[in-house]
């Protein structure tokens, strides 16, 4: 018998380019785009009272924030708090008046811990309600997640990630806190876990962000507002529907040739 690995070869390539195609494969990356909705996610502990900022983290986010909001422009922002419960404070809208005047009313949170996990799943529902549900929308959804703790109640951040994956969500982090860190009751001292928040945007394509001073986090604010990445889909059904066909005439062309045997 002649052996033709060739062949065997086109036909193994044949059969998966059409199981991919009818399976509907999908490749998802990150790509630059426009027309973005926002989701903020301020920790509102009471870590955030800590007077390493001044004259505390809180007021600083909150301006940072602001400014955000005076720098995006036009988009649709949500806005959601959280300590050891989240707290949605505004849903998606494109009234940044009524965004700003809920940033301005935010306030430190008597629950205690830091539920981050639960944050990210509640901050990525922003997006798909309302409209987006019906309209299956799930593109240029970015989180931005503001803290200056680390995840200690609630749900694990590593199961939250495939949540925020399946919805196409993007996810950046700003980590709040001076190397030294700030007392915000006597002789307590709060300390950032950068570990976590550097998973959380590397799984979802997003950045990391360390600010130590109230300006260096305005500024962090203002390249994110201008920054425009994103994670984007690609369905592969047609292209890999065309190579299966192109392969099929490539290995007929092959049957009728030389190639008349596999092995």
């Amino acid at each position: 018998m002649n052996k033709n690995w060739t062949l065997l070869f086109v036909r193994l390539t044949i059969l998966i380019c059409l199981i991919l195609s009818v399976s509907g494969a999908t490749i998802w990356y990150t790509g630059r785009g426009t027309d973005f909705n926002y989701g903020l996610l301020i920790d509102a502990s009471v870590s955030m009272a800590a007077d390493d900022f001044k004259p505390s983290r809180m007021d600083a986010a909150k301006e940072a924030a602001l400014l955000f909001v005076d720098t995006i422009g036009s988009a649709r922002i949500g806005v959601v708090t959280f300590t050891g419960t989240t707290f949605v404070k505004q849903r998606l809208t494109d009234d940044l008046g009524d965004v700003k005047e809920v940033i301005e009313k935010i306030e430190i949170e008597s629950v205690g811990g830091t539920a981050i996990g639960d944050t990210l799943v509640v901050g990525s529902n922003l997006f798909f309600s309302g409209r987006d549900l019906i309209e299956g929308k799930k593109e240029n959804n970015v989180l931005i997640l503001l803290t200056d703790g680390q995840s200690n109640v609630g749900l694990d951040v590593k199961d939250a990630i495939p949540f925020l994956l399946d919805n196409n969500v993007l996810v950046h982090a700003i980590g709040i806190g001076t190397v030294e860190g700030g007392e915000f009751v006597e002789d307590i001292v709060s300390k950032l876990d950068e570990n976590t928040l550097n998973f959380i945007t590397k799984e979802t394509g997003g950045s990391y962000f360390k600010a130590g001073d109230t300006e260096q986090l305005k500024s962090i604010f203002e390249d994110i507002a201008v920054l425009k990445t994103k994670r984007i889909n690609k369905n592969l059904t047609i292209p890999l529907l065309i190579i299966g066909v192109i392969l099929l005439l490539v290995e007929w062309g092959l049957m009728n040739s030389k190639y008349r045997s596999l092995p």
